[in-house]
């Protein structure tokens, strides 16, 4: 395998407004513990520097993270700060509002007269005097309705220079279109894998004829979402895995990147062996019959709500 193989850039690039991209991105959650949102076992924090640092030489240019990123002992927007400022200038880094954490780590929702709040606590933390991209991230109880008054706000902050280009994640095609018409969105951020609802494909679909970037999230894990891939793998996953020698990790990767050229992978990882991997799964080519047998429909209302906590 070519050294060229184990950095992002096979999978090749794409636009979120004027910033490019390697489409292989990196996902920072997994950064701060073996359970990010609870009181477990902390990642040693030399060995996630060294993780952020790695992944930088290998290619990567789009971190995505969020303040709300904590354990008990460690953050991902002082980790990121700490391993890689002053920062790459081609280095993208995302992050997401309306979620919040309390210090003992508590959920809560942010009103739009929070938002500015939780913009400035992303700055802080890391150290930029603007973000690159911001994604409001929706509430599960928030999909069925307007998502215009928060994403106006954040429309003002991005006009004050707070923010350069903005995105939304959890949502549906309805607030997409509802979001546009009020500023321009350069990225679109939900649950995708093998085996997405109909709702999330169209979805996809919809994004790659705007010419916006789609990002999932949880296409590694998918159903173990925060807690990481659950145990058994479908016997089609098993079988593509061991026809080309890999993972059924990257082969989830690979199958995700192949859905269009306007698709974002974001792997987290705390394991310097995980993110070669990852990085790997960028050049893996699946064929159109192995495409096919992956790509299994759920039955009408098969997705689950997907969010962090839910207070409402």
């Amino acid at each position: 395998m070519s050294p060229r193989t184990n950095t992002a850039a096979p999978a090749g690039t794409w636009q979120l407004g004027d910033l490019t991209v390697n489409r292989v991105g990196f996902g920072a959650m997994r950064l701060t513990g073996t359970a990010p949102f609870d009181h477990g076992v902390p990642r040693d924090r030399d060995r996630s520097i060294g993780v952020l640092r790695r992944a930088v030489e290998l290619g990567v240019n789009h971190i995505d993270t969020a303040a709300f990123y904590f354990s008990a002992t460690r953050s991902a927007n002082e980790l990121i700060n700490r391993a890689l400022a002053p920062y790459p200038e081609e280095l993208v880094i995302s992050t997401k509002v309306w979620p919040g954490r309390d210090p003992s780590g508590a959920w809560w929702w942010a009103s739009p007269a929070q938002l500015r709040g939780q913009v400035e606590e992303n700055l802080r933390q890391l150290g930029r005097d603007h973000l690159d991209v911001v994604n409001l991230r929706v509430p599960p109880s928030g999909r069925t309705g307007s998502i215009g008054e928060h994403f106006g706000v954040l429309a003002e902050l991005r006009d004050a220079g707070l923010i350069r280009h903005l995105g939304i994640s959890n949502v549906t095609s309805e607030q997409l279109t509802e979001a546009q018409a009020i500023a321009p969105v350069v990225c679109v951020q939900n649950l995708y894998g093998i085996g997405a609802a109909s709702e999330e494909r169209a979805l996809l679909r919809r994004c790659g004829e705007l010419g916006l970037a789609f990002v999932p999230f949880f296409a590694i894990a998918g159903p173990g979402r925060e807690a990481g891939p659950v145990a058994g793998d479908s016997e089609a996953v098993c079988a593509v895995a061991r026809a080309h020698g890999v993972s059924t990790a990257q082969v989830r990767l690979a199958w995700t990147l192949q859905q269009g050229p306007h698709v974002l992978a974001i792997p987290g990882t705390g394991d310097p062996d995980h993110l070669a991997q990852n990085m790997a799964a960028g050049a893996l080519r699946l064929s159109q019959e192995e495409m096919a047998r992956l790509t299994w429909p759920q039955p009408a209302g098969a997705r689950r709500a997907v969010a962090y906590g839910d207070p409402s």
